[in-house]
């Protein structure tokens, strides 16, 4: 059950990504404030490292090289493909 469709706006989509820009900017911008140490700078760094690799993990490694066939639509829908393949080995 979809509860929205896909964009079809290019322009939409650029929105989208500059929002999602801006949101992080000042979410980082936000943090740095509040930070006092270089430790927590470097944290942060890695963490968003870390996520964006997992990010790309899902969305390209799994998609291009470990099922060419299937295409994820975001983070419930690899969940729900893993799942449905380890159900389908139990059984």
């Amino acid at each position: 059950m979809k509860l929205f469709g896909d964009i079809e706006s290019e322009r939409v989509l650029y929105w989208k990504g500059y929002l999602f820009l801006m949101l992080g900017t000042l979410a980082v911008f936000g943090l740095v404030l509040e930070f006092t140490q270089i430790r927590q700078y470097l944290l942060l760094a890695i963490a968003v490292w870390a996520f964006c690799r997992f990010y790309y993990f899902l969305f390209y490694v799994v998609e291009k090289y470990s099922d060419p066939n299937f295409r994820f639509a975001g983070i419930g829908s690899f969940i729900r493909y893993r799942l449905s393949l380890r159900n389908s080995q139990k059984g």
